[in-house]
């Protein structure tokens, strides 16, 4: 109903003047017919032929009579058609002026050309539609160049970030190698150091490896059945060493043997970001918490820390893509693993919120139960 009233205008422009065409088609044609058919036609031929032949009246009238007369009806349709053919050409050029303008009006479009899409009246529900789907354009490729930079400056970061502690961990071995009388404490001070930034160097270049490969819309699942309680256990366990360097406990409160049909690997991921992020975020000497709450056609897991409050304007942001709340890049993450693990959550039909309050920050993974 609505795309009828869009284009009423030109059905009505189009209807008048295909009335008016045919109004002045049928009055050309009588006005021809009545001047072939008049004696006044036949007079005027005839006095033409005694003058421009010098030929007597009577010879004039046969003269007539056997070019005209005798073929009258087939003058008659050709001047029919010839004024039919003259008019339908003027109709059609004007009815696919619509078409070209339409044209130039795409061609805009493409062109990324500034200003504002202008075509007739009678075709503004299509100029209304071109403008707006050349302002959603415009913010696509915004946002693009946004997310783009994003990316370029994240890199750039990164990169200088190797750096760091790639010198120190040269400087390091030089001295263990150049240093021939040092004490077994420093040398363990320094082996501890340098292996230190080795570990970070490496976690740097696995976040290039992530940044490389982060393509989430192709991502399959390949489900099966897990025991989530030991996949937690597990995790935690793993985690030991680093919860030990912030002085951090890790309480899991689970029923034993929950079983969850799932993409194991990559659930995984999303547990690991989600209990590295608390670790990083987490006060010293503090404890993480992880619930799992089993219901009938669902569970839900909660990883809760005590650190800072996240402010409401940045929490809004927290799952997107190379976006961090660390802006002095003192953790030195891409933004990624959260974005990731929503990425995750949503293709097993499940859903990821995260509040914060009162130095508590709660991640919440609801999951169906399959």
């Amino acid at each position: 109903m609505k795309n009828r009233k869009d284009f009423r205008q030109i059905r009505i422009k189009i209807f008048l003047r295909t009335i008016a065409a045919l109004v002045v088609a049928v009055s050309v044609i009588y006005i021809t017919y009545s001047v072939l058919l008049r004696s006044r036609f036949a007079d005027g031929m005839v006095a033409l032929f005694q003058t421009a032949l010098g030929i007597k009246y009577d010879a004039a009238l046969q003269l007539y009579e056997r070019i005209f007369r005798s073929h009258m009806d087939a003058m008659i349709l050709f001047s029919i058609l010839l004024i039919f053919a003259v008019l339908f050409y003027f109709y059609l050029r004007w009815l696919t002026r619509y078409f070209e303008t339409v044209s130039e009006g795409m061609d805009l479009l493409l062109a990324d050309a500034p200003g504002e899409i202008s075509l007739p009246p009678e075709l503004f529900s299509i100029e209304r539609k071109m403008n707006l789907a050349k302002h959603t354009m415009l913010l696509q490729k915004s946002d693009m160049l946004v997310a783009e930079q994003r990316k370029n400056d994240l890199i750039m970061y990164l990169a200088h970030d190797l750096k760091t502690p790639l010198a120190s961990t040269i400087s390091y071995l030089n001295l263990l190698r150049d240093e021939k009388q040092i004490s077994e404490e420093l040398r363990e001070k320094y082996l501890s150091i340098s292996l230190a930034k080795s570990e970070r160097l490496e976690d740097l270049i696995n976040e290039f490896l992530e940044i490389a490969r982060y393509s989430l819309s192709n991502i399959t699942l390949q489900y099966k059945e897990i025991n989530l309680t030991r996949l937690l256990e597990q995790l935690v366990y793993e985690f030991q060493p680093i919860l030990d360097r912030k002085g951090l406990t890790c309480r899991l409160a689970a029923a034993d043997d929950i079983l969850l049909k799932c993409d194991a690997d990559k659930m995984q991921r999303v547990f690991d970001n989600l209990l590295r992020n608390a670790v990083l975020y987490s006060y010293d000497g503090t404890e993480i918490i992880i619930e799992v709450e089993q219901g009938k056609d669902s569970l839900v897991l909660r990883f809760s820390n005590h650190g800072g409050t996240i402010p409401k304007e940045r929490l809004e942001r927290i799952f997107e893509q190379f976006y961090r709340l660390d802006t002095e890049r003192r953790s030195g993450g891409t933004g990624l693993g959260l974005a990731i693990a929503r990425q995750i959550v949503t293709l097993h039909k499940g859903a990821i919120t995260a509040e914060s309050e009162n130095e508590r920050t709660v991640f919440t993974v609801t999951l169906p139960v399959l």
